[in-house]
């Protein structure tokens, strides 16, 4: 049921998956505001997104300050963030589950055997989306059940592409704990590789 909930996974859930997280949230304000939709709340009603870590060893703590400084500095917000260890109902309140790594996909596989037509490596799913005819899609409208609609397709379409695809190591994200701002800008830059297209297929 709506909104579309999209669920972001990576190993501590202080760095990939908060950025992922928030940068899809930017993503749909301003893909909102293109189109002219500005009334107070809509990106929330339409699609919820968090995330979730398979490591769970910084349960309660921030985001990792180079990572926030990534979605901050692109016009995200931080604020309420904390992070959490990944558990079997987050995937099972998911629509689309999106890992930063094929290993990743492979936990939340395990973990929840059913969610794999729903489950994929971040990158996989941005690579893949422009093999979708969005036209065959539901209608698209901002509105939450148009959405919700529109997303579950998406996703459906998309593991139907992969059924003839093969996984490629570049698709993972690289890890940038401990490393510098540059890194955590190159990994920001590919997750809204995909998030941007994402929400643009989501509010045409």
């Amino acid at each position: 049921m709506p909104p579309f909930t999209v669920l972001h996974v990576c190993m501590g859930n202080i760095c990939r998956s908060p950025m992922a997280e928030r940068l899809l949230v930017l993503a749909v304000q301003e893909q909102l505001a293109r189109r002219g939709d500005t009334a107070p709340g809509l990106a929330d009603e339409l699609l919820h997104s968090h995330s979730a870590g398979t490591g769970g060893w910084h349960a309660g703590e921030e985001m990792n300050p180079p990572a926030a400084r990534q979605v901050t500095g692109r016009g995200g917000g931080i604020d309420g963030f904390a992070a959490r260890k990944l558990r079997s109902e987050h995937i099972d309140g998911a629509d689309l589950v999106l890992t930063a790594t094929a290993d990743q996909q492979e936990f939340v596989s395990a973990l929840r055997p059913d969610a794999v037509s729903r489950t994929f490596v971040l990158g996989e799913f941005g690579r893949l989306l422009p093999a979708v005819d969005l036209a065959g899609l539901p209608a698209a409208a901002a509105t939450p059940t148009a959405v919700y609609a529109r997303g579950v397709a998406l996703v459906e379409a998309i593991d139907a592409v992969r059924a003839g695809a093969e996984p490629l190591a570049a698709d993972d994200l690289d890890d940038p704990w401990g490393r510098g701002d540059q890194c955590f800008g190159r990994v920001a830059d590919e997750v809204e590789q995909t998030v941007r297209p994402l929400t643009a297929a989501l509010l045409p």
